[in-house]
């Protein structure tokens, strides 16, 4: 998605990049300063894990992250360079929404049965290593062109629970409190969306010289970085032996997840989410290369993440100190900018900077709701069953994806600019579903104390 296009025109001006990253630090650098006496010091000392497992775990998390950029860096620029028609792209994709629709939902009860989450890990790096190998020794033209694609859509399926599933579960035995981990959350989307920066930059890197060359050399890269999280999830932070899998998990997840309101009103807002930002990465760049218009993607890429890294680093300011905003609060307002912000693109707006600038405002409304809803997960969802609950609700979300998939490609029925008129809509119910969350939540609180 992040590969230069060398006929580009427009660009970016450069010192957006510098005030992203001047933004970042001066949010990071100032918010203990700020709120060092509105925040209790027990509050402030608490950490979830130990500080060096902390600092392990975002290590191996980063890893993760930038075995999913190299790939998702490129795109279908891959698919078009190899030669491939538009039918066989197609293709590609519906079979990765398609086997994420059904496998994902199974993956969580899967693990649990074989190990738990540290598993799932495991295999999130075998798959990457997998991809990494088949793609730089087996050619494109392979009549099993499409296992590559199956398993790297797997391995996003699993990198969407697991690792976040893992975490809390751990910090739950080693007996931290589950606040704690709210300052961790914001720092795994800061540290995912800087991890895509750098895979973005070390696949333009590699491609520079030579294409045919950059490739191979990309899925070298992926090899490498897959070894390096194999041997830290295996030979480093190991699960607590205390974490063993629940029995009949599988149907307990079932029963308490469809039976409890607030668990499925955010297992629907992250559906929706989740809903958008698929949408967003399959028709960012066709929107902004419409009429014939010339734009450095490659340059954009950057600016996007970096907006995704500002929001997160928003999370804490708006939720710590004696004025503190509901979570829920938060995510109405939220949801309904990034709502209003793809509404907007939805009329097929022609000024690019216009159009990028939105880009950038859904990116750092997704850089603050992702860590706000893992948070609402925290508080509304038990921690044996939060990795099977992320899973379902991506079900919804991967079934929208690729029916529109089929009724755009296949049979040309809708137009992109509705496709995107749909995900403004599923983040305006999302908004509509925290708000109903926050009085449904109060209702919870109030019959407990009663």
């Amino acid at each position: 998605m992040g590969v230069e296009v060398e006929n580009s025109k427009w660009e970016p001006n450069p010192s957006l990049y510098g005030f992203i990253i001047m933004c970042c630090f001066f949010s990071i650098a100032l918010f203990p300063r700020f709120f060092n006496k509105s925040v209790s010091p027990s509050a402030l000392s608490d950490q979830s894990l130990s500080p060096s497992s902390h600092r392990y775990f975002l290590f191996l998390y980063s890893l993760a992250s930038a075995m999913e950029g190299v790939w998702s860096v490129f795109g279908d620029f891959e698919f078009v360079y190899s030669g491939m028609s538009k039918e066989q792209i197609l293709f590609s994709l519906c079979l990765g929404f398609g086997s994420s629709l059904l496998f994902a939902s199974l993956l969580p009860f899967l693990f649990d049965s074989i190990g738990g989450h540290h598993k799932a890990c495991l295999m999130f790096c075998i798959l990457h290593f997998f991809v990494g190998t088949w793609k730089r020794m087996v050619p494109q033209s392979h009549p099993c062109v499409w296992l590559p694609t199956l398993s790297s859509s797997l391995a996003t399926s699993i990198f969407s629970f697991a690792f976040e599933a893992w975490l809390v579960l751990e910090n739950e035995n080693q007996g931290h409190r589950q606040q704690a981990l709210t300052h961790t959350f914001w720092l795994m989307t800061f540290f995912e969306s800087a991890s895509l920066i750098g895979s973005q930059v070390l696949a333009n890197w590699l491609l520079a010289s030579n294409v045919d060359t950059g490739i191979a050399s990309s899925s070298t890269a992926t090899i490498f970085i897959a070894i390096i999280g194999i041997f830290c999830v295996t030979k480093g932070w190991k699960q607590s032996p205390h974490s063993a899998p629940v029995k009949n998990r599988r149907q307990m997840s079932y029963t308490h997840i469809f039976s409890d309101k607030r668990i499925l009103l955010l297992g629907f807002a992250h559906a929706c989410l989740q809903f958008s930002i698929a949408i967003f990465w399959i028709l960012w760049a066709p929107t902004l290369v419409a009429d014939g218009r010339e734009v450095h993607l490659g340059l954009i890429y950057p600016c996007l993440m970096g907006a995704r890294m500002l929001g997160s680093t928003v999370f804490p300011w708006l939720l710590s100190g004696p004025s503190s905003l509901r979570i829920e609060d938060c995510l109405v307002y939220a949801f309904t900018v990034l709502g209003l912000a793809l509404s907007i693109v939805a009329y097929d707006y022609q000024e690019i900077g216009v159009l990028v600038s939105l880009f950038c405002l859904f990116h750092a409304g997704v850089g603050l709701i992702i860590p706000s809803l893992a948070r609402l997960r925290t508080i509304h969802v038990p921690n044996e069953l939060r990795g099977g609950m992320i899973s379902l609700s991506l079900a919804p979300a991967n079934a929208a994806i690729l029916f529109l998939l089929i009724l755009r490609g296949y049979y040309q029925k809708i137009e992109n600019s509705t496709i995107v008129a749909l995900a403004a809509l599923g983040l305006f119910m999302a908004s509509g579903s925290m708000h109903l969350l926050k009085r449904w939540g109060k209702a919870f609180q109030n019959g407990h104390k009663s």
